[in-house]
Formats: structure tokens, sequence, C-alpha cells
């Protein structure tokens, strides 16, 4: 089907537009295409509205009838931004029309017709950010030891779906052993480097053991894991981020007598839907503006988002100290190891590895842990909070939001230690759902190759990283901090990211005037740093001169025929013995003495 076909108004007069925060409303033109809403007033300077059609999460009507009569609408547009627009159409047949073509073409199915296929970007990409983080570049330090080497087992897909086609894995391990390993966890996911301390302690992610009568153990899995420990060392640990239900399994512990099983799960979560109930939750309350305090605290509670939050966190903090204090290899898991593990491993490196911390390093990192390692984001995020559970794929979650939100409160607890501010997060929380970019397309590695999205799309890090971008997101208050940095997990820690989640129904302009100032300073600190650097170097130059000088008048006074001690007490500048010149006469400060007229 062409857009054409689901455009059946593609330009409309006299629409007005409703906005949060706006308390008057716009009237203007409203225009259609195959992937944007405009709406232009047509006046120079005015503002514009471009919306991404994929950014609509959800379409309601709601009927204008006067007298019995069908008088046109308001069609509310609930979007993934998080964002709520209402348009007023006046005519009952373009009010029907235009609602229509919205709803369809913001739930194109196929996925190369998204807008990121036809997006031209018009600047000059210097770099490709699709091939900037690849799996060589990551772990190369690691593939040139002895330990690690590449594997092209995966290299159809077949093994693992979600795995890429290339994989680091240890040396010791052969590829037999690894398709051994893939049989026993769900979904081929066997356990898979994340990351290696610098003491050696090695992180590992995977899914769980598959349940069943026919299933019990797996001796090469048994042997990948092995293979970390030192035997008759400390045992490692293996963390279930799930939790018991009748679909979780886990290790039995006499198979794996060197690993300690630990069930750490964030929640009582019955599916991975149950992240976005909570979000829905979650984002009802902050969107109810005249709700009093305590029935808000209420909803909040009753959300139990902000106690997945800390959850996430806690046991982020738990595997980040097994690795960096106690120096044991960690292994991560739950359910189909497509979400919690994810966050979990994520969230330790940020603490543990300040490289994470940097706008390019938490690029490698959602590279690494997220779109290499398989995230479905085009299924988790094809639709948002706004779309009722009833309307939704149950495969539907919020786990990369919840991901973003740990991130904030790590920077929130230890704001000079980032390089970004939450302004980044919250890019990367609005690409993530719809963008103009093909980095967020595609449930795998597998599906991105299928979509050519490489050779077809422009990468979001390459637009980030241009100057006049990252210039923007960058935190002023950013001091580069190497140590581990440990958060506080106690509840009056977790604060509610009030930055992404009521920027539209708070007026946030009081922020902005606070982070103008903030640059300000910041910037005025940098001009009396550059004028602090400027006087060191002329003070440097004069004690130069002053040497020279010193050392001319002792010389002087040599010619001269000056005793021994004469010229000791003249040099004895430990005694305070500074000389001036007054006239043509130098005079000692201390003694004032006169000294013999120079030449």
């Amino acid at each position: 089907m062409e857009f054409a076909e689901l455009i059946r108004t593609p330009k409309l007069d006299g629409v007005q537009l409703y906005e949060q925060l706006r308390r008057e409303s716009i009237d203007g033109t409203l225009c259609i295409t195959g992937h944007h809403l405009i709406l232009s007033t047509r006046k120079e300077g005015a503002r514009e509205l471009w919306l991404l059609l994929q950014n609509v999460d959800i379409v309601e009507r709601k009927p204008c009838i006067v007298n019995n009569v069908l008088e046109g609408g308001i069609i509310t547009l609930k979007c993934k931004d998080l964002r709520i627009i209402q348009l007023r159409i006046n005519s009952p047949q373009e009010y029907f029309n235009i609602s229509d073509s919205i709803e369809q073409l913001s739930n194109l199915e196929e996925t190369k017709k998204l807008y990121p296929f036809f997006y031209i970007p018009m600047y000059n990409v210097m770099q490709d950010g699709h091939t900037e983080y690849t799996i060589e570049t990551e772990y190369a330090k690691l593939l040139a030891t002895d330990e690690w080497r590449l594997t092209t087992v995966n290299q159809d897909f077949k093994l693992c779906p979600t795995y890429g086609a290339r994989l680091l894995v240890q040396k010791s391990i052969s590829d037999e052993q690894i398709i051994q390993s893939a049989a026993f966890r769900d979904g081929g996911r066997f356990p898979l480097l994340a990351y290696k301390h610098t003491n050696g302690a090695v992180l590992l992610r995977c899914a769980q053991p598959l349940a069943g009568p026919g299933v019990k153990r797996s001796r090469a899995d048994e042997a990948i894991l092995n293979s970390l420990v030192e035997p008759g060392g400390k045992k490692g640990c293996i963390f279930d981020t799930w939790g018991k239900t009748k679909s979780t399994n886990t290790e039995i512990e006499p198979h794996y007598p060197q690993w300690r099983v630990l069930s750490r799960p964030i929640g009582s979560l019955s599916s991975i839907s149950s992240l976005l109930d909570s979000f829905v939750k979650l984002m009802e309350a902050c969107n109810d503006v005249v709700i009093s305090s305590d029935r808000w605290l209420s909803r909040l509670e009753s959300s139990c988002w902000l106690s997945y939050v800390l959850n996430a966190m806690n046991v982020s903090c738990v595997v980040a100290q097994c690795l960096a204090l106690e120096g044991v290899p960690v292994v991560v898991h739950g359910g189909k190891g497509l979400d919690i593990p994810l966050i979990v491993t994520s969230v330790t490196q940020i603490i543990l590895n300040p490289d994470c911390r940097t706008i390019k390093g938490l690029q490698a990192l959602i590279e690494r842990e997220w779109l290499q390692a398989g995230y479905p984001f085009s299924t988790r995020h094809k639709h948002s909070c706004y779309t009722p559970s009833s309307q939704r794929h149950k495969t539907s979650s919020a786990t990369f939001v919840l991901f973003l939100d740990c991130v904030f409160q790590l920077y929130h607890q230890f704001p000079c230690s980032f390089e970004f501010d939450s302004r980044y997060l919250i890019v990367l929380f609005e690409h993530s759902y719809s963008s103009q970019y093909g980095t967020f397309l595609g449930d795998s590695e597998r599906e991105r190759a299928e979509l050519r999205v490489r050779e077809r799309t422009t990468s979001l890090w390459s637009y980030i990283n241009r100057p006049e971008v990252i210039d923007t997101l960058l935190n002023p208050m950013y001091v580069p901090n190497a140590a581990v940095i440990w958060p506080s997990v106690a509840p009056i820690s977790i604060v509610l990211w009030s930055e992404a989640y009521t920027r539209w129904v708070i007026d946030q302009s009081v922020l902005r005037t606070s982070r103008d100032r903030m640059l300000g300073i910041v910037s005025e600190e940098r001009e009396l740093e550059k004028k602090v650097k400027k006087l060191r170097r002329e003070l440097a130059d004069l004690q130069q001169e002053y040497a020279r000088l010193k050392l001319q008048e002792l010389m002087l006074l040599s010619d001269e025929g000056g005793t021994e001690e004469d010229d000791a007490d003249v040099s004895d500048t430990s005694l305070g013995t500074h000389c001036t010149a007054v006239g043509t006469r130098w005079t000692d400060r201390t003694t004032c003495s006169p000294s013999p007229l120079l030449p």
C-alpha cells in the first residue's frame, strides 16, 4: 500500500492546535505526509509543529455534536515521547479523514516504510556511527591476550537468533561446547562476556536454563562457567534477576559446585509487560496536575516504578561489589535474558567503568549490551504508556526506559562524574521510540542485516557526535573521575526523573535558567583560570629575569675584586638580603649599607 492511499486529506486550513503548558491555541494549516504531521501558522518567525507520525502512541477521538449534528471534533494524539497534543477539526468529514490517516500512518507494520529509510541528512556525515563500535574495536585489548577469541559459530544466526554473527568467547572453550551450551539455554543465549574489570573479574550474561524433565544439565555449559573460576578459589556468583515463577528455571547448585546461585529479582513481574504497566501508572500520576499531594504520592507508590528503579540499582551494586571487591566472576540471567539482565550488566559497568560515563562511552555500552546483545527495540517499543493494555502487544515493555532512569539516578547522585547530563538521556529515550535514524531499528543484528540498516540509514551516533550537537549535551560540572562510584540505594536516595516524565506538564524554564546560570559561572571560571595561568607564566618569566639580574650582579661584584665574605653576604638569600636599585646605586634592604656604584 502506498502512502498516498492512506492520506485522504493531505492539507487542511483552520486547524486549532492545543498543547500542554500552553494556555492559548494555535490556528494554522495542517499538512500530512507519509511520515510527518506538520502544523504551521505561515507567519514569519512563528512556531511550527513537526511531529514524526511514528511518535504517535495512540489516537483518541472526541466528536463535537451540537443538536444531534456532528460538527467535527477533537483528535488527541498521545505520543511516545510523553507529549499530549490536541487538534480541533471543524469539518466532520475531515475530522474522520485526518484521524484515520494518522492512526494508520503511525502503525505501519512494514519496517522498510519507516522514516529512517527515507531520511537524507542535511549535513556531512563525518563518521559512520553504524561501524563506530564493532566487537573487534570494543574488545581489542582482550583479543590481544591468550584468553579470548572471536568465533563465527553463529554467523548464520541459527545457533542464537538474538546474538550477533561474531562473538567473543574463551579460547579454552570449543565451538562444539558453545553449541551444546546454547541448546541448554532459553533462546540459545549461552553465557557471553559483558565486561572484564581491571582486577580480572569477568561479568557474563545469558538466558535461564531451559525448564523441562528432559533438560537437567549441560556439561558444556558447566565447563564454560568453570573455566572462569580458579580451582580451590572463591566461588563465582550466578544472579537470577527474574525470581521464581512457573515459567522460570535456574542452575542446580550440585552441578555448579564452584558457583553460588543467588535469587535477586527486581520485583514481582508476571511478564515483561508488567514493567510497561508500571510505567503507565507512573505517567497517569504525572499527567494529573489537579490531584492532591497525598493522592499523588499514593499513586506514585502504587505504580511501583521507583521500586523497580531501586531494586535494579540494588542488584547492580551487589554485582559490582562481587566484581570489584571480592574479585569473583559473575553471571547474570533472568527469563529469556533479553531485559532485566541487560539493565543489571549495563548499570554495573557504569558504576565500575569511568569510560561508560562519557557520551561516547555510553553509546558504546548501548551498542554492546543492548543492540549487539539482541534487545528487541522494535518489539518492545511498538507501543508505549498511552496505548491501553487491551490494544498493545504483550511483548511491549519499558525495559530501556528503566535502564535510562537508573543512569539518571547515578547522574543525580554523582553530578560531576558524568560527561553528559539528563538531556542526553532524554535524547536516547525519544529516539529509541521514534527517530529519523536507524540505530534502534529491528530486534536484533540479524534483522538489521536483513534490512540493510547500515547501508540504507544514518546512525544516531553520527548525528550526536557532531561537535555542534555534542556540545549541547555536555555536563558543565563534569570532572573526570577514574574511581568506582558507589551509589546510595536507600529509598530516600531515589528521586523522580521529572525532567523526562513531567516536562510536558510542568514548566521547565526555571531549570533552563539554572542551567544557563551554571554555564555562565563555569564559563567565567574558565576565563579566570586562563588569567591565572597567564599570570603564573608572567610570574615565572619575572622570576627568571630576577635570577638573571642577580647572577649578573654577582658577576660584576666578583670582577671588581670583592672579597669572598662580601660575595657570600650578597648571595645569602636565605637571610633575606635582596638588593634593589635606587637611581644608579644598589642598596641592601636588610643592612641599608651602600654598595659600590655600577660602572
